[in-house]
């Protein structure tokens, strides 16, 4: 049995749970055709033929080691659950069709945290599915050990790295905005999808930003079908990432749209506090960051206190309580009462036009977020 035909055969929990055929699973089973014909592979060809019509080119080994110079140290671009990425450079003469440009290079890591499903994964959703804020998949490389992707290459690196590495510039509220809007229209776009779906792994290091720092979704390793019918939730196993993960899938394995959509909300309260979702080096209560920040929300002189204290004042004071309330929002413990991704993009349009003013060290607003109260100064 080759490594495609295991590897899909093992893939199958991870997408869903398959059961026997009944009336009320008929038409999420049918959903779920273009990963049922894929189960079957046993080459790289028959996956080439099965992704054909999705423009992805089909790389050699050889071709991805000559454009990243040998994978070399210079190239280097970071490394994650997957493995190593590198940054390469595809010139015009390279195959017909192909325009010159960087690109980076992720090589699976075979004893990393993710394997081949991961990868097949990824090759699968990014091949038939086109965003302006979901990443560019080129195309692959799967050949004897070697499973290899391609991407468009990001200047800006991921938000993590803008936003928490030392010693650098802060992001402006503004392009905080403008990036919690983009990572919002990418997850709309798939939750809206004919074929909704979840994303699954939602945070920091999952969104790439562009030279002018548009946010797009990367890293489709974990996202899989949503509900379709009379079905309200898919059935998995846990993954994720820790910090990020709805309580209600934690407890249950219960997935749905509205697990993506708390995994959202904390996206935007690390954007507020420039804080991490978990990190062991703070306080033990403020270790947990949706924990320890949701309860200060509410209240306009607690939300002052946390805001990111590197923006130095330099924030939309009433900007900043409309996305403290959809936070909120996003927040709930009860996935019904989660806005839905569509309505967070219709919430945050207007806030990325807001202007960055100086509230100065001094300055806070005293009562209820939803009351408009006069500024008291120190």
């Amino acid at each position: 049995m080759t490594v495609e035909k295991r590897a899909w055969q093992s893939f199958i929990p991870v997408c869903c749970k398959v059961e026997s055929p009944s009336p009320k699973h008929k038409k999420q089973n049918n959903s779920l055709q273009r990963l049922v014909a894929l189960w079957d592979l046993s080459s790289s060809e028959d996956l080439s033929n099965s992704l054909a019509g999705s423009n992805l080119h089909v790389f050699t080994f050889e071709e991805l080691r000559m454009i990243t110079h040998s994978f070399s140290s210079s190239n280097f671009l970071g490394e994650g659950g997957f493995g190593p990425v590198h940054k390469g450079f595809i010139d015009d003469k390279l195959r017909p069709g192909l325009k010159a440009q960087p690109v980076a290079v992720k090589v699976l890591d075979l004893d990393g945290f993710q394997g081949h499903r991961e990868w097949l994964t990824e090759v699968i959703f990014l091949g038939q599915l086109r965003h302006p804020h979901l990443v560019k998949l080129i195309g692959y490389c799967c050949e004897d050990e070697y499973r290899l992707l391609v991407y468009e290459y990001m200047p800006r690196g991921s938000l993590e790295n803008q936003l928490f590495r030392r010693y650098s510039v802060s992001l402006p509220w503004s392009v905080r905005m403008k990036i919690a809007l983009g990572a919002a229209k990418g997850l709309a776009f798939l939750h809206q999808a004919d074929k909704p779906v979840i994303y699954r792994d939602f945070k920091a290091s999952n969104i790439l930003l562009d030279s002018d720092y548009n946010a797009k979704l990367s890293d489709f390793g974990l996202a899989t079908d949503g509900p379709e019918g009379d079905d309200t939730h898919v059935s998995t196993r846990v993954v994720g990432t820790e910090g990020y993960t709805a309580p209600e899938y934690l407890m249950t394995g219960h997935l749905t749209a509205a697990s993506d959509v708390y995994s959202f909300g904390v996206l935007l309260l690390e954007l507020l506090t420039g804080r991490r979702s978990l990190d062991e080096n703070r306080p033990q209560r403020e270790q947990n960051l949706a924990v320890w920040a949701k309860p200060q929300l509410k209240n306009l002189r607690k939300l002052n206190r946390i805001i990111d204290p590197r923006l130095e004042g330099q924030y939309c004071e009433s900007g900043a309580q409309k996305a403290a309330s959809l936070a909120y929002q996003c927040l709930s413990h009860q996935p019904k009462l989660r806005p839905t991704m569509s309505t967070v993009v219709d919430t945050l349009e207007p806030l990325k036009d807001f202007n960055d003013i100086s509230l100065g060290p001094f300055v806070y607003t005293v009562g209820d977020l939803h009351k408009e109260n006069p500024k008291v100064k120190l």
